[in-house]
């Protein structure tokens, strides 16, 4: 296989407090995915980041900001966030986020 291959089994889940957790799953140097899953309340504080981001909803439901302007995600939205802006979500129902992360976020590996 010349793909890079990440089987679920073998993807630690990390938790991060607070009712959240990280799974690493691919990556190369250009790309990440992770899923984030969150408990009904817990919130992913503003931050910003140089990485380029793409969160999809894979279930649950979440308000998202960006820049102070937020929305309502449910499963199959997504929001792209571009590099440098302020975002947060806070989770309205226990749910799953896959983010995309180009470049690979390598703060997230140690």
């Amino acid at each position: 296989m010349k793909g890079i291959v990440c089987h679920h089994e073998n993807a630690p889940l990390k938790d991060l407090g607070g009712g959240t957790g990280r799974r690493v799953l691919a990556w190369n140097d250009q790309l990440m995915a992770v899923e984030v899953s969150f408990q009904t309340g817990a919130v992913g504080t503003d931050h910003t980041h140089p990485h380029t981001q793409c969160s999809y909803v894979l279930s649950g439901r979440f308000r998202y900001s960006v820049e102070g302007e937020s929305t309502e995600l449910k499963p199959g939205d997504s929001i792209v966030v571009p590099s440098g802006l302020v975002h947060g979500t806070v989770c309205l129902e226990q749910g799953v986020l896959l983010d995309i992360f180009t470049p690979c976020r390598k703060d997230f590996l140690g």
